[in-house]
């Protein structure tokens, strides 16, 4: 690892992250909140000098090899998680630096787990800075840094490997630097869209500007306690659409753009609307009710939620039967398509694990055969199939690790949490959803946790953000060897 090359890329990314905070603070200046506007005001400049030094003063120029790639995204994921809780440290929205650390993580990895158990007492500047941690994070500041920091001599064909929500990065050109601003704009577009449909609603220009950048990011910080369940019907519909769109690939929504017939020919797409079909038909079953309209827009708001990984809730599934409970907790694991802003294991996957697996049973059957992956009728190469059983594998290994961590972190401190709350917190971490279960669910917050507890979901918010291999690459000898 060149440090000079290094602090190049954390400087511009950290400098570009104090800039976006002047945004916030001009909102808090409209709401005349002048004291949320200086502090937010002097966090931009503190991130902005900090970044700039780094990047202009001690950072040197040079091609990012494939490990200082991964390593680069990792630290760029740590470095805006510290820096972009100062804003809340600075305005006293969050005093305690663990909970501002956690609830900017939570930000910036499209988490939305929480510690504040009323959004509403907070600002507006503040509440924007919160969505916009989210927007961010959602198709990657290193997604855009790759559209700009070629510019300044530092190529970025490593950053999108490292920092790219899927297997593999998709190119729309063969030019990364083009594909990243292409996408963005698509993502940009979107954006404008939803909130444009929202204020339409009765919610107003603020709440759809800040619940637009949570929904098209699949964050889910919302601007009220009770998330989406105090709106109308008609907005909560809209953030369903807008939530399935989200999780799906924004390459295959650039693609469709010219062909609409994209959708149908891409296996993972069909796919992804089963699994969707199929946990609303679940929840549906195991909730039915007197209202047969509720009972269907809860079932189809929190099945869509769950499998892209945004957090919003209109029902609290925590009080719901114990098999539906095990059936969120599975959805936890599911995640939305390749390159989508979704988190989790992606459905891409899922897909390969399951042809994988088919193929090693009939090479079970048939010893001397030779038989090749296939999913979607196109051969997986080994590699790939390798790649994703590795990850899979290590995902699994930090899910167990960090339920056991996480459970002797609460006992050790008489926290009282049981192992529902432990998993599912750990799991919803993980794969950077929000809400867990009994003492974590869709109702409560994080607040409780200790603060080792939250530390530790920190760290795997962030790793699992980043798709496990950037982070562990971090505990590696050979990534810091010249």
């Amino acid at each position: 690892m060149r440090i000079r090359v290094l602090l190049y890329v954390l400087g511009a990314v950290v400098a570009s992250v104090g800039a976006a905070m002047l945004s916030a603070a001009a909102v808090a200046v409209g709401y005349r909140e002048w004291g949320d506007a200086l502090g937010i005001l002097s966090a931009g400049v503190v991130t902005m000098g900090v970044g700039v030094a780094a990047w202009r003063l001690l950072g040197g120029k040079g091609e990012l090899t494939t490990a200082e790639g991964f390593g680069t995204v990792a630290l760029s994921w740590i470095a805006i998680s510290a820096f972009g809780a100062l804003p809340y440290l600075f305005t006293g929205a969050i005093p305690n630096v663990t909970n501002a650390f956690f609830e900017t993580a939570a930000g910036f990895t499209t988490t939305g787990s929480s510690i504040v158990p009323d959004p509403g007492m907070l600002g507006h500047g503040i509440l924007l800075w919160r969505a916009l941690t989210q927007w961010l994070g959602g198709m990657g500041i290193i997604v855009l840094s790759i559209a700009i920091l070629p510019l300044l001599g530092v190529g970025g064909v490593e950053l999108a490997r490292a920092e790219s929500p899927g297997p593999r990065p998709d190119r729309l050109t063969p030019r990364f630097q083009e594909t990243a601003k292409r996408l963005w704009l698509l993502y940009a577009v979107i954006t404008l869209v939803e909130i444009f449909l929202l204020a339409f609603g009765e919610m107003t220009i603020f709440e759809s500007v800040a619940h637009s950048l949570t929904t098209m990011s699949t964050g889910g910080f919302g601007t009220d306690a009770a998330s989406l369940a105090g709106f109308s019907s008609y907005t909560q519909w809209v953030v369903i659409a807008f939530m399935t769109i989200a999780g799906v690939s924004f390459a295959l929504h650039f693609r469709a753009l010219r062909d609409p017939r994209e959708y149908g020919r891409n296996v993972e797409f069909r796919l992804y609307g089963a699994i969707l079909l199929g946990a609303t038909i679940l929840f549906l079953f195991g909730t039915w009710g007197d209202s047969i309209a509720l009972a269907i827009r809860d079932a189809t708001f929190t099945a869509v939620s769950l499998v892209t990984t945004t957090g919003f809730a209109t029902a609290d599934f925590g009080l719901w039967a114990t098999g539906l409970q095990v059936a969120v907790v599975g959805l936890m694991f599911v995640g939305g398509m390749a390159g989508s802003t979704g988190g989790s294991v992606k459905v891409y996957r899922h897909g390969v694990l399951y042809a994988s697996s088919r193929t090693d049973l009939r090479t079970l059957i048939h010893p001397r055969g030779v038989f090749v992956t296939r999913f979607g009728g196109k051969t997986v190469p080994d590699p790939v199939v390798k790649s994703v059983q590795s990850f899979f594998l290590l995902y699994m290994f930090l899910f167990m690790t960090g339920t056991l961590l996480f459970s002797i972190i609460e006992s050790s401190v008489g926290a009282g949490f049981d192992l529902v709350t432990s998993a599912s917190a750990v799991a919803s971490a993980l794969g950077n959803i929000g809400p867990g279960l009994s003492e974590v669910g869709p109702t409560s917050n994080y607040a409780a946790v200790p603060a080792a507890g939250k530390w530790l979901l920190s760290f795997l918010m962030i790793a699992g953000r980043l798709e496990i291999f950037p982070v562990l690459l971090l505990f590696t000898r050979e990534l810091w060897r010249r």
